[in-house]
């Protein structure tokens, strides 16, 4: 698919290039506007919604997933370049909330949670093997201390809706093994959208966090991304000061297509991408 003449569709003219792996106060990332084309280092129109018939697979990007920058960064540490789809969709039944874990890359991320009748627009992206395996490794999946499950969320239970008319018979997304954090009242919270207001009420609200991370969200980022033992010990925090709640998504844990693409070669050269 050639660029369309006179337009400059990388990601840097398109404003999407940052990668909040590299600058965690950016997450969740620059989301497109539109559908698109990740190829490379540009995003390009689609042609089409659905791409099941190329025998890909959907996956609910609720965070730093729908990052253009984002995504292509986790590819590259496996010499991944091969384009995904990004369709952007109409959800219903799922909210975003906040994951009651402190991730390693210095943020604290968003989760899916259920939410009834809730709609929000979000990106499916359509994975094929060796994509799939790398988001799996990059939200901890195959891995005993994983952060994340990957979880089939059939319909009618969440509605997805790509544009075209069409209703998807579901889609996988990645739930969080820690649960998610309550707004108080014990419902989950719904994530803001950006790190400097989150962190910045997190640690407003905790003593013993500032102890851990420092006053500021700057603090917090720098001594997050420098010390693995420093987010476990803040992610059981979460916990021993009751903050946190179910996603409403567990029962789902274990159920449903779990391994589309079982036998498929994965993804075997570059580093293994680490957790979020």
């Amino acid at each position: 698919m050639s660029k369309p003449p006179g337009e400059d569709r990388t990601l840097r003219a398109l404003g999407l290039a940052g990668v909040p792996r590299e600058e965690p106060l950016l997450y969740p990332g620059a989301w497109p506007r539109e559908s698109g084309l990740l190829d490379g280092d540009r995003l390009l129109p689609l042609d089409r919604a659905v791409y099941e018939e190329d025998g890909r697979v959907p996956v609910l990007a609720i965070g730093s997933n729908a990052s253009p920058g984002q995504l292509r960064h986790k590819m590259a540490e496996f010499g991944i370049d091969s384009p995904i789809p990004m369709v952007r969709s109409r959800v219903t039944g799922l909210d975003i909330g906040v994951s009651a874990h402190v991730s390693r890359m210095g943020y604290v991320s968003a989760s899916p949670v259920a939410a009834l009748g809730v709609e929000r627009e979000l990106f499916v992206l359509w994975l094929d093997a060796e994509q799939l395996a790398v988001i799996d490794a990059s939200e901890g999946v195959p891995m005993a201390g994983g952060n994340f499950d990957r979880v089939w969320l059939p319909a009618p239970d969440v509605r997805v809706e790509p544009g075209d008319g069409s209703v998807l018979r579901g889609a996988y997304a990645y739930v969080n093994r820690h649960g998610v954090l309550h707004d108080g009242t014990g419902a989950p919270r719904r994530h803001p959208g950006a790190q400097r207001p989150l962190i910045t009420e997190l640690l407003r609200g905790s003593a013993r966090l500032r102890a851990l991370f420092g006053a500021t969200p700057e603090e917090f980022c720098a001594r997050a991304r420098a010390d693995r033992r420093l987010c476990d010990r803040g992610t059981r925090l979460f916990a021993e000061e009751q903050r946190v709640t179910a996603s409403g998504l567990e029962r789902y844990v274990g159920s449903g297509p779990q391994d589309p693409f079982a036998g498929s070669r994965t993804p075997s050269a570059g580093p293994t991408a680490p957790m979020p």
